[in-house]
Order: structure tokens, then C-alpha cells, then sequence
């Protein structure tokens, strides 16, 4: 893929609509990387004018601050707030709800900020707007689907709707499991907690929260963070239902509907 690098745009005099910022997950996760394909496909698609950050981009700091090394937060993130304002950057696009709340919320107060928009928001907006067309009578056309709520999109955030919509936009047959929503149950990847051993307990909470999503009865679980796709993925496959159901991010449902260029 020709994905554009800010560092070569920047020496053209160029700017971008749009910086998509990639995140850990998405760069290095070989399932996540395939989230982030995606997400510029789709971009690439439409013609919006974007950039990534490539190897200038560090890890926002999220889960060192979250598991309390606040020293080793501050660092990267003055790092990182200083690559962003040396190319002026105004907007800000991502995939992952933990990048997005970071920088959007906890930024700010360092010297950075930024309009931040989850790639879930965008998506739905572009939609809206027709600058994204679907194909009629999709794949997923009556599909039963089920959509998991991250932490940091969800109750952090207050961004509900906009994933949804674009499932209906599939028209999908959208299930909801009983805990949604603002009352939706964590993946069990949130406050560093993909980077440990779990604690003792009865049960795992990445298999209860996959076992509430397979006993809606669905096909498909829709999830908008590399995190959850993970911590889903991996309870589809303990419960031995990775052949029958599949776990994807809202980006790779999209990317794979695209109306064709006239």
C-alpha cells in the first residue's frame, strides 16, 4: 500500500486533511494491522488527503500512565505533542480508544491539543455526508451482528451511536447483548490490563463478555478498538466458535462494502 509518510508531505509544503495516527496495536499486531489496512484503504478510496506519523509516532504513554508510571507517560507523550505541533497538526484520526481519549482528553493540559475523532465517528460522518457509498444488498444484508462497547469509546466518551449506524448502514440486523452501552462490560484489555496476568477469579472477563455476545445468537461480533478485537478473539476461540463466528472491526466491515469508483 502507498500509505503517505507527514515527514514527506511536510518537505512538499503539503498538508493533510487528516493525521491518521496508527497506534501500538495497529502497528505492530499482526490481526490489528489488518485494522489499520483497512481503515486506509478506505481513506485511500475516497481520496481523502491523510498522513501517518511512520516511525515519529511513539506509543501515547496510555498504559504506563493507566498502570501508574506517570514519569514514563509525560515522557512520550511531550515526545509525541512536540512531533505533532512542529507539523501543525490540527486534526487527528484513529482506531483505537485508548489513543483517542488520551489525546483528545489528557493532552490538552500538556501543551497539545488537537481535534481528536474516533475512526467509528468519522466513518459514520463521511457516510452521512455520501462521500462513502456502499454496495446494494451487501454481504452483511440481514446478517445478524452484535456490537461490543469499548471502555474508552463508550463510557469515556459517550460515542454510542455512531457504530451503530453504521451497521444499520450495512443493513445488518443489529442484536444488542443485555449489558450495552453505557452498562457494557469491559473486554478485560482497559487500564493495562492487556500487558498482565489477570488476577485470581472464577472466570476470565474477556470469555464472560464473549459468552453475553455469543448467546445473542450472532454471526458477527462488530468491535471499534484493536484491544477488544483481541480480548474477543480470543474468547470466540476458547468457547471453540471461531469457524462460526467471526470478530471484526467496524473499518473492516466497511472496507470490504465499498461501492465501486464510478
Amino acid at each position: 500500500m502507498e500509505v503517505p509518510l507527514m515527514a514527506d508531505l511536510f518537505s512538499r509544503g503539503e498538508s493533510p486533511e487528516i493525521l491518521f495516527w496508527v497506534g501500538c496495536s495497529g502497528s505492530y499486531d499482526q490481526r490489528a494491522q489488518k485494522i489499520t489496512r483497512a481503515f486506509s484503504a478506505i481513506l485511500s478510496h475516497i481520496g481523502i488527503r491523510y498522513a501517518i506519523l511512520g516511525r515519529e509516532e511513539m506509543c501515547t504513554g496510555d498504559p504506563a500512565r493507566r498502570a501508574g508510571n506517570e514519569f514514563l507517560f509525560q515522557m512520550m507523550a511531550y515526545q509525541n505533542i512536540q512531533t505533532l505541533n512542529n507539523y501543525q497538526i490540527r486534526k487527528i484520526v484513529t482506531a483505537c480508544p485508548h489513543c483517542f481519549n488520551i489525546l483528545k482528553n489528557e493532552y490538552p493540559e500538556l501543551g497539545g491539543s488537537y481535534e481528536v475523532v474516533h475512526h467509528t465517528a468519522f466513518l459514520q460522518q463521511l457516510i452521512d455526508e455520501g462521500r462513502i457509498r456502499l454496495k446494494e444488498g451487501g454481504s452483511y444484508k440481514g446478517k445478524k451482528i452484535v456490537y461490543h462497547d469499548s471502555c474508552y469509546l463508550g463510557r469515556a466518551n459517550g460515542i454510542y451511536d455512531a457504530p451503530r449506524k453504521i451497521l444499520e448502514a450495512l443493513d445488518a440486523e443489529l442484536v444488542e447483548m443485555k449489558r450495552c452501552k453505557s452498562k457494557g462490560l469491559c473486554c478485560g484489555a482497559g487500564g493495562a490490563q492487556m500487558f498482565k496476568e489477570e488476577e485470581k477469579g472464577n472466570t476470565r472477563v474477556n470469555f464472560e463478555r464473549t459468552r453475553e455476545a455469543l448467546d445473542t445468537g450472532a454471526a458477527l461480533i462488530a468491535s471499534a478498538c484493536p484491544f477488544c478485537n483481541t480480548m474477543l478473539t480470543d474468547g470466540v476461540k476458547n468457547e471453540e466458535k471461531d469457524r462460526e463466528v467471526a470478530v471484526m472491526d467496524i473499518a473492516e466491515l466497511i472496507e470490504s462494502e465499498l461501492a465501486p469508483k464510478n
